[in-house]
């Protein structure tokens, strides 16, 4: 009797968010596959699951041109990894999000034979559309945690499937305000607002002191206020503590907390928060939130000729409408943020018709994104495990 061939898969994830979808996808490839092997780079969840990392994970945790001396580092572990996948190819590769590494990689392993999926669609559709020419070269499938995301690559003739988000999977609807509150030590009745000014360094130097003068403005015309900030680490606390002092605001009721971002917006009745990921999480919570952000005016204008939405907020941009204000750059602001949160405060008929919005929209996208990202493997690896002779079938 034949021995069973084992299911080689290479995997690439960069970032922690990455590491925690690479190890949901393992777990449910795992109950497919049983006998399938994965290499490549991963972190701790990634590895629990079953992956062996080649590299530490965080060599490639690069911002922008916030690690430049680290770029020859990295694309030395690139080159490495084409050198070990060509030489031992696995029967698919999967790129986990960071495009800048593993698009370049998937294209290379592409022109060796190697089938290629990417998990976490680059925002090509936002800004720098001329990578989807590189995207098609490079990606056998894409898979999107966003049905408009999946529209776009039809548009250009990459094979797509949408799985949804992880995210809308994990947060339900059952969370209690009141638990979170009493978790936090925060006041019981009145009003919380939660102040996320970002997670990276960078963004808290430029937030920072925004948010305090905010909160400030709000505090004077709503002394019932309390507020909440949650921090990744110590080092970006330091930051907005620094700011606090700064601005004369250490008498503000602002509770500072240790990551658990999650937990304080849960706590919260209205978010006041960066624009990133962090606002999708605030509208799978059915949050009412005011959304900014702030760059370097040469960086803005740097970016601006590539960009090609009108709509920055992630909120905003799965509803196709502005349904939450996003105030950027010059519009950012301590008093129009303010009249913002306070236009919440003020009006409830629009924080209860915005929460029906967003109950729609976690809905769309609670899919079981583990297990249709596992299929979706599944369905490209077969023609690749067809037993010699049979041609495989295909799908309609």
């Amino acid at each position: 009797m034949a021995a069973r061939s084992v299911t080689r898969i290479g995997i690439v994830a960069g970032e922690a968010s990455g590491d925690l979808l690479g190890a949901g996808l393992l777990r449910e490839i795992k109950k497919r596959l049983p006998d399938a092997a994965f290499e490549g780079i991963g972190g701790p969840l990634m590895q629990s699951a079953g992956c062996r990392s080649l590299f530490p994970m965080d060599r490639l945790s690069v911002i922008g041109f916030e690690g430049v001396e680290k770029y020859p580092e990295i694309l030395g572990i690139r080159n490495k990894l084409i050198d070990h996948f060509q030489s031992s190819p696995p029967d698919l590769f999967i790129g986990v999000d960071v495009p800048d590494f593993n698009l370049g990689l998937e294209e290379r392993l592409k022109v060796a034979g190697i089938p290629t999926m990417h998990y976490v669609s680059p925002t090509v559709w936002a800004w720098r559309g001329y990578r989807i020419r590189k995207i098609r070269r490079a990606v056998d499938h894409m898979l999107t945690l966003f049905p408009f995301e999946a529209s776009y690559y039809r548009k250009h003739h990459v094979p797509v499937t949408f799985v949804g988000h992880p995210m809308a999977d994990q947060i339900t609807d059952r969370s209690s305000m009141a638990a979170m509150r009493r978790a936090l030590h925060l006041p019981a009745k009145g009003m919380v607002i939660a102040l996320l000014p970002g997670s990276r360094r960078s963004e808290l130097k430029r937030h920072a002191d925004l948010f305090v003068k905010t909160a400030l403005w709000l505090h004077k015309r709503h002394a019932n206020i309390h507020f909440v900030a949650p921090f990744i680490n110590p080092e970006t606390r330091t930051i907005f503590e620094e700011a606090l002092y700064r601005q004369g605001a250490w008498f503000l009721p602002v509770t500072l907390v240790a990551n658990q971002s999650r937990d304080a917006m849960a706590a919260a009745d209205i978010v006041l928060l960066a624009s990133g990921t962090a606002t999708l999480e605030a509208a799978l919570l059915k949050k009412p939130m005011v959304v900014t952000y702030k760059m370097s005016w040469l960086s803005y204008l740097l970016v601006q000729p590539f960009l090609h939405v009108k709509l920055y907020a992630l909120p905003n941009i799965l509803a196709g409408r502005k349904i939450v204000p996003e105030l950027m750059q010059r519009d950012a602001t301590p008093e129009k943020l303010g009249m913002a949160v306070e236009n919440f405060l003020t009006h409830r008929d629009k924080t209860r018709s915005l929460r029906t919005v967003l109950a729609d929209m976690h809905r769309s996208l609670r899919r079981n994104a583990d297990a249709r990202a596992a299929e979706a493997v599944i369905r490209l690896l077969k023609p690749r495990k067809q037993p010699a002779g049979k041609m495989p079938v295909m799908a309609n």
